[in-house]
């Protein structure tokens, strides 16, 4: 008798659990995820997505909330899913793009960002993004190529005057590495390793006077290396 009983309260619950709808459980999914309740919003999501196997937005969510957690394997399955119902789709291309670039899948990455560029060209971060990858790659001019479209499509962007001036250093092109810092520097004046790069750099030139202030100003605003920096090359 407790065997009958049990599975009937257990036949009940799923029963109950399963009259919401597609939409009450995307809807729960959501607001799960805005409190940081990642496992039940991943349950939520996909339990809309058992009902409703045709809804790109469900797994587009499920796939966030799987890279969010660390299954970034997972979140690709479910961007391919989204790509599969809806292939115009500029974002479910990006954010797999990130996916793949976090499992070292650097080529595939690349890929996705070229993709996502065909649909959506005025996106500055997909080219942030594939520049990051090309730098891996050791394809500095290519980074720097697109390190300037994103600064073209939003230049208040310290970060991304900072990885141009990265590169540029790299190159050996210390007078443009010295303008992007220099920039960096006018958006965020309380960057401590823009002026230590870029008192590096102004010291490769022969500006020593000039690279010792920055170093003074980076060592205030609390980078150890800066005062380092001073000790050998300022006095």
């Amino acid at each position: 008798m407790k065997k009958t009983l049990s599975f009937l309260a257990a036949f009940l619950s799923i029963t109950a659990c399963f009259s919401q709808t597609p939409e009450e459980f995307f809807n729960s999914g959501d607001a799960k995820y805005n409190h940081k309740d990642y496992k039940g919003a991943l349950a939520d999501f996909t339990k809309a997505i058992d009902l409703n196997p045709n809804n790109p937005t469900a797994f587009y969510n499920r796939a966030i909330v799987k890279k969010v957690i660390g299954d970034h394997r997972g979140a690709i399955v479910d961007f391919t899913k989204v790509l599969e119902l809806d292939p115009n789709d500029p974002m479910a291309y990006f954010n797999r793009g990130v996916a793949k670039y976090l499992i070292e899948d650097n080529l595939g990455a690349i890929a996705d960002y070229a993709k996502a560029l065909e649909l959506d060209p005025n996106f500055s971060r997909t080219y942030y993004n594939r520049a990051i990858v090309k730098r891996e790659l050791e394809d500095y001019r290519g980074a720097i190529i697109d390190y300037t479209k994103a600064i073209e499509l939003d230049p208040n962007d310290p970060n991304y005057y900072f990885n141009r001036g990265l590169l540029k250093y790299s190159l050996e092109d210390f007078r443009g590495a010295i303008a992007d810092y220099t920039k960096v520097l006018e958006l965020d004046p309380n960057d401590s390793e823009a002026y230590y790069n870029r008192g590096i750099a102004k010291g490769i030139l022969g500006q020593k006077d000039s690279g010792c202030l920055d170093f003074s100003k980076a060592g205030e605003l609390g980078m150890s290396e800066a005062y380092e920096a001073i000790k050998a090359l300022c006095n």
